[in-house]
């Protein structure tokens, strides 16, 4: 089975930039090698209110939708789903998603790994550094 590089960021929600505290909210992963460009979501409202009980949820939870929307894999799900996003190759498009930002949606730093499934191993990477730990 042939392994290939891939690369991911974990998706942050910063509520309150002045305080800088975050919580991830989900993850994008791109592995040129399978022409795989994809992200999962989960924003824990419990831990959002914790940070900021006043936190905009709608448009926290408009940008994150918007963020898988814009990764949909495929070429006839990219033209229909993605907008003008979708005219872009999946490596650019990640490149701009996890470009440094300082907004309250905004990945974290790019790290790598090898993967023969990119989309288990974003499934993988979700549960990891995402959903909420066991009890």
């Amino acid at each position: 089975m042939t392994r290939h590089p891939f690369e991911y960021a974990a998706v942050r929600v910063v509520p309150r930039i002045e305080r800088g505290e975050a919580m991830n909210a989900g993850v994008l992963l791109y592995c040129r090698g399978l022409d795989y460009l994809g992200a999962r979501v989960h924003l824990d409202l419990d831990r959002l209110r914790a940070l900021d009980p006043a936190a905009d949820v709608a448009a926290i939870e408009q940008v994150l939708a918007a963020l898988e929307t814009s990764c949909a894999a495929g070429p006839e799900r990219e033209a229909r789903y993605a907008g003008p996003a979708g005219e872009e190759d999946r490596g650019r498009r990640f490149r701009r998603l996890t470009a440094p930002r300082s907004t309250v949606v905004q990945a974290g730093p790019v790290h790598t790994g090898l993967t023969s499934d990119p989309e288990a191993e974003l499934v993988r990477l979700l549960g990891e550094l995402v959903l909420p730990l066991p009890r």
